[in-house]
């Protein structure tokens, strides 16, 4: 038996017999609903219009849940039309109306008795006060009163009709396609799960982000580059000047300039001051097709780039320095440079660098940052700790974020679980104790929270470690060689050693082990994480250990898609099971708009099961234990312990 107090208090919500009655018999109705679906997403690094486009088309299955809605009753062009207006509907509707030659008025009245079709179908797995709350404002009687009625129903007819052609009639038909498109979008998912790496190469994490708060459903995985993010939001110089330099190198300062306000100024003023005779070939930015740039704004760009790296490789010897426990030591490179012959000697090897230009290297000091480098410095620090629109962003991230999840059996992270040379959980010691698996996961979330509420130096270190440390799960190897890259062509000083896990993670009894740590199960449940792009072209499965673990890193960003072959994949988890989408690139929206949606997905079925309701999913187990609570209340209403009283009016 429930504690009285507790019951006292429940009392309140449910005041008499008649009202936790109700609620058990709603309680017990929704148990029986099928499973909401469940969408996944991993590493968009700023990739905004492929985002959009899978946040919008449910990663193209909504084209073929068209397909199955209509089959031959609809030519495909005619199915490929509406999936292209129920994912750009604003776009669409302009281009059709310059395009189209037959009746608007009648092609308005078709097109909208062919959305509510489909809306009735994606809506049929939520309750109807779950449906009502997701209706637009503006339709919100409307489209209640389309949803609930059958077009055909007795005495019915021609009061649906009435409607649709009072739409028309009153040229409210554009905003009512583009709202009842928007309920479609929003229902065909009932939860998504962002795993990771919104941020960086791309130029639209901001956008993406805006996106992802208007989402009525979502929780983040933190991705490492999320985690840089984070930290530079809260005024940590090296994650700052980390992410400045990533930025530079892909040359996707938009999202710093226009999406966070952020002035590059101070550091052009920089870059030109200090390295205007150095052609800066080592940083150069890696511009895509689709940007233009004159020489000498790649050069400004080349010199901006020099400048906040060196600013950064100072920074980080600071940190590795102050912060012992790190173990970092190995970092410590601008040590092991021979400025005068132009060598770095790593363990007695002497490497070449390709560059010896360093104007603000002291050789006797070099972790000293200069005047000017400290001023530059200190003003970007005040720019991102003063940006609104970043810390709310960031502050999402806290709020709806973690490190790792499990939902509805499957667990969910974006790197991976730590493991030694033998499969075993790597210890860590952390703060003098020792922590490994799901504990040690446990601490770096402790400790990415503090960071965030004291905003001391010292505990927002801790995001840098997860950004770069060797004991990092979101990391996840031994080193980050950046500067070896930049000043060196020696290929082995490059490589960067993955954590054993990414051995490991093909064994299926490895996998199962990680569930049960995680107190899942490892029959039924799976490891779905992202952070290493799966190389399709090179035959690589983005299924490991039997199926047991999927990576769903497949190539969002436009970046990595030269080397994995493909444009990503997503996963969908619905009532029937585990669906695989695989995506060709992303071409833009304005061709999508102007040709249809194409078929440009491959769905794999991985995992088929009867079909599930909500009382197979967490939220059930917990709506379940609601109604054990709920009988109890009415349990002691009966045995007089409560007494029944009246809601006021």
């Amino acid at each position: 038996m429930r504690d009285l107090d507790y019951l006292k208090l429940l009392s309140k919500q449910y005041p008499s017999v008649a009202d936790v009655a109700n609620e058990i018999i709603n309680l017990k109705a929704i148990l029986n609903l099928p499973k909401g679906t469940e969408h996944f997403l991993t590493d968009m690094h700023g990739e905004y219009e492929a985002f959009s486009y899978h946040l919008r088309s449910a990663s193209g299955v909504l084209k073929f849940k068209i397909d199955d809605i209509f089959g031959h009753t609809l030519t495909m062009d005619e199915k490929k039309n509406l999936a292209t207006l129920i994912i750009y509907p604003e776009k669409r509707l302009k281009y059709v109306k310059t395009s189209y030659s037959g009746s608007m008025t009648e092609w308005y009245k078709v097109t909208i008795y062919r959305l509510i079709t489909i809306c009735k179908v994606v809506s049929s797995k939520y309750t109807r006060s779950k449906v009502k709350k997701a209706l637009p404002s503006d339709f919100n009687y409307i489209l209640d009163e389309l949803l609930n009625i059958e077009s055909k129903q007795l005495n019915k007819e021609k009061y649906y009709n009435e409607i649709v052609d009072t739409i028309v009639e009153l040229e409210r038909a554009d905003r009512f396609i583009v709202a009842i498109c928007g309920l479609v979008q929003k229902l065909a998912v009932d939860i998504l799960h962002i795993m990771g790496d919104i941020y960086d190469r791309g130029p639209g994490p901001h956008l993406i982000m805006d996106e992802l708060m208007k989402h009525s459903n979502v929780d983040i995985q933190w991705g490492n580059h999320d985690i840089l993010w984070m930290g530079a939001a809260l005024g940590h110089q090296t994650m700052i000047a980390e992410v400045l330099r990533i930025a530079l190198r892909y040359s996707n300062v938009e999202c710093l300039e226009e999406g966070y306000g952020i002035n590059l100024l101070p550091l052009g003023s920089l870059a030109m001051t200090v390295y205007k005779d150095d052609p800066c070939k080592e940083f150069m930015p890696k511009v895509s097709n689709e940007q233009f740039y004159e020489e000498k704004d790649k050069l400004l760009i080349a010199r901006m780039h020099k400048a906040i790296a060196i600013i950064q490789f100072k920074l980080e010897g600071q940190l590795i320095k102050r912060k012992e426990e790190f173990k970092r030591t190995d970092r410590l490179l601008l040590d092991m440079v021979d400025y005068e012959r132009g060598v770095l000697t790593i363990d007695g090897v002497e490497y070449p660098l390709t560059s010896c230009n360093f104007p603000t290297i002291d050789s006797n000091n070099p972790y000293v940052l200069t005047k000017y480098e400290k001023e530059v410095i200190d003003k970007l620090s005040s720019y991102f700790k003063n940006s609104e629109k970043l810390q709310k962003h960031i502050y999402y991230f806290y709020t709806n974020g973690s490190l790792y999840l499990k939902y509805n059996g499957n667990l969910l992270y974006h790197g991976c679980i730590l493991l030694d040379e033998k499969g075993d959980y790597l210890n860590a010691f952390i703060e003098g104790k020792k922590y490994k698996g799901v504990e040690l996961l446990d601490k770096y979330e402790e400790l990415a929270r503090r960071a965030y509420f004291t905003r001391k130096e010292s505990d927002i270190d801790w995001l840098w470690y997860l950004w770069t440390g060797r004991k990092s799960p979101m990391f996840a190897k031994e080193k980050m060689a950046t500067f070896e890259r930049y000043f060196t062509t020696d290929k082995k000083l490059h490589e960067e050693k993955l954590n054993p896990y990414f051995k490991y993670r093909e064994d299926e009894s490895i996998c199962r082990k990680i569930l049960e740590s995680f107190d899942l199960d490892p029959d039924s449940g799976h490891i779905i994480t992202g952070h290493t792009p799966v190389k399709v072209k090179k035959g690589e499965s983005p299924l490991k250990a039997n199926g047991k673990l999927l990576v769903i890193d497949g190539g969002m960003s436009r970046a990595y898609q030269n080397t994995t072959g493909i444009a990503g994949y997503t996963l969908m988890y619905n009532s029937w099971g585990l669906r695989l989408v695989s995506h060709h690139p992303f071409t833009s929206e304005d061709e999508i708009v102007r040709e249809g949606v194409k078929i440009n997905s491959n769905i794999d079925v991985l995992q088929k099961t009867n079909r599930k309701t909500v009382g197979d999913t967490d939220i059930g187990r917990k709506l379940l234990s609601q109604i054990d609570d709920l009988k109890e209340l009415m349990t002691v209403y009966r045995s007089g312990q409560i007494q029944e009283r009246r809601k006021k009016l």
